[in-house]
């Protein structure tokens, strides 16, 4: 339940900064360890895509990551939210495993089925082009919340750093 007090929104019981984001785009929340992320998009598609960029700009300027590789990410949850975690700890995956950071997504979400297929694409990580930032470790179910505001998907979720 989100109740807004001043400036600042109460958010599943952690105090947030209420700052209205263009759709789509994300932010980096206040958390007392990790990182929260707040994305938006005028669809869950897009939705899905600005968390995806948000996780990759923890590690890196995703703005140097040029778009060589791709990789094909199918997937299926148990529900809209295992959905999400499933997509960022599968794009983590290909991170830890094969050292690649990406800075483009085309993401298709089924609803209806929980599914997700999309393409990631991006670059093995080299340290003379991408600047180094934090390791995202995993992904948290931690303070996540989808909803949709309007037109506007809106996703809330913690990485671990």
């Amino acid at each position: 339940m989100k109740m807004k007090v001043n400036n600042l929104a109460l958010l599943n019981g952690f105090l947030v900064e209420d700052v209205k984001l263009n759709c789509p785009g994300f932010e980096f929340l206040d958390h007392t360890s990790d990182v929260l992320i707040k994305a938006l998009g005028n669809s869950i598609n897009e939705a899905f895509e600005q968390a995806a960029l948000g996780v990759y700009e923890i590690i890196t300027d995703t703005s140097k990551v040029k778009p060589i590789n791709n990789v094909k990410i199918d997937i299926e949850g148990l529900d809209l939210y295992n959905l999400l975690y499933k997509w960022i700890e599968s794009l983590l995956y290909y991170t830890d495993s094969e050292g690649l950071v990406f800075s483009k997504f085309d993401v298709k979400v089924d609803l209806q089925n929980n599914k997700l297929n999309a393409i990631a694409y991006g670059d093995k990580f080299d340290a003379n082009i991408h600047e180094h930032r934090t390791i995202v470790k995993a992904m948290t179910y931690s303070q996540m919340e989808i909803r949709q505001e309007g037109n506007c998907w809106v996703l809330f979720f913690v990485v671990d750093i």
